[in-house]
Parts: C-alpha cells; sequence; structure tokens
C-alpha cells in the first residue's frame, strides 16, 4: 500500500514538474552547479560558457535553446538539440541549461518554497 502510494506522489510529482518548467519566458544557465547567466527566450543570441573542457557555445533563436558547440568527448549536449521547455545537461563540462520554470523577478525560489 505504501509503495503505491509513493508511486502516485511520483506521478503527481512528474506533471507537476513539468506544468512549473513549461511556464516562463527564460533560459538559466548554470555553471558547476550555480545560475551563472539568465536570458530572456524572446532574445536571440550566442553565449560562450567556459567549463573544463573549453568553451561551450549555446544559441538561443526563435524561442528555443541547443548547444552549439562544445569540446566534451561524446558531443550528448549538441545533439540533444533544439529544446523549447526542459534541460540539456554537459556533464565533463559542468554546465546545465534550464529553459523553463516561472519567471520569478530575480528572486531564487526553489520547487519547495516557491
Amino acid at each position: 500500500m505504501l509503495f503505491l502510494f509513493l508511486i502516485s506522489v511520483s506521478v503527481v510529482g512528474i506533471f507537476h514538474s513539468r506544468e512549473v518548467v513549461s511556464q516562463s519566458s527564460h533560459v538559466v544557465i548554470e555553471v558547476n552547479g550555480k545560475p551563472e547567466y539568465t536570458f530572456p527566450l524572446k532574445i536571440d543570441r550566442m553565449v560562450s560558457v567556459g567549463g573544463p573542457y573549453g568553451n561551450t557555445v549555446i544559441e538561443i533563436r526563435g524561442r528555443k535553446v541547443r548547444v552549439k558547440e562544445a569540446h566534451c568527448p561524446n558531443q550528448l549536449c549538441v545533439k540533444e538539440g533544439w529544446i523549447s521547455k526542459g534541460v540539456i545537461v554537459c556533464l565533463p563540462n559542468k554546465i546545465v541549461i534550464v529553459v523553463g520554470g516561472r519567471d520569478n523577478g530575480g528572486k531564487d525560489v526553489d520547487a519547495v518554497s516557491g
């Protein structure tokens, strides 16, 4: 019974987190686990972010984001392609790109307190 309850809570949490992620107009780029950049999706731009394997070039265009160029071995972040919501992770370069989340006026609020 407890197992079914935990599964139910997990499924509800997944749908709730998708809803939260899909309501934004911003891209947050984290480096080494810390938010370093926040950009609006409506303005096209290229951003170069440094990491242990060199620079990672991130492109924002047409309200979507992609990793255009990375110097990590597997290139999984580049192969992810364009996303309009969700997350792209480059583990070797310690870069996380989050598209979505509620615009919070610059306040740092997590899913628990937000």
